[in-house]
């Protein structure tokens, strides 16, 4: 990414003011995985945003850094954290230039993360895979070339789009737990509203 990416989104953020662009409560793929984080498992979660879902992760008891390359995110981000008396690291970054810590993570996770094509998406995923502990997990949320037709929030790019076979291939030495294609409505604030094409996987890190 670069300062652009940075300017971009913190516009985006700035521009509904005191309110949350994509709401506080967290997504609803990752609270409906509750039951695979526990006390003290470390948790990475990847371009956070505003903070909604690093404050659920930190509510399970996780110990959680949340990565976000927008000053004014990251500003939102730990008046949520303040205001649910949770202690996050956040930490400002441009994931495509930073050195990803290595079999760190019990857990790295990335809700709507389709900001990047394919080039730059291989590079990303390449470090949120070296960044899982073995036998750790792998969490992914995002759209599918269907909700091109949907226009209700994601990116307006074919390209920056998740099909299974592509996750298929990316996770293909991985224990593939969950993938899952399925249309729901969803309300996550002003930026993620209405009938939506989605695509979910859950993958597990071989040991050896």
């Amino acid at each position: 990414m670069s300062s652009g990416h940075e300017t971009f989104w913190s516009a985006r953020y700035r521009d509904v003011g005191d309110e949350y662009l994509f709401g506080t409560a967290p997504n609803s793929f990752l609270a409906g995985q509750a039951e695979r984080f526990s006390a003290g498992m470390r948790v990475l979660s990847v371009a956070d945003g505003e903070g909604r879902n690093a404050v659920w992760l930190t509510e399970q008891g996780c110990e959680v850094t949340a990565t976000e390359i927008s000053p004014v995110a990251l500003e939102k981000a730990r008046k949520l954290a303040r205001a649910k008396q949770v202690v996050v690291e956040f930490v400002q970054a441009d994931i495509l230039d930073w050195a990803w810590p290595q079999e760190a993570y019990d857990a790295v996770v990335g809700i709507f993360i389709q900001f990047v094509g394919p080039d730059d998406r291989a590079r990303l995923f390449a470090g949120m895979q070296g960044a899982v502990r073995p036998g750790g997990r792998l969490f992914l949320h995002g759209y599918t070339p269907k909700q091109l037709e949907y226009r209700t929030g994601g990116p307006s790019a074919l390209e920056n789009l998740y099909t299974r076979s592509m996750l298929e291939a990316v996770f293909s030495g991985w224990e593939i737990e969950t993938l899952r294609e399925h249309e729901d409505v969803i309300a996550e604030g002003c930026g993620h509203a209405g009938k939506s094409a989605l695509i979910d996987l859950v993958a597990r890190k071989p040991v050896a």
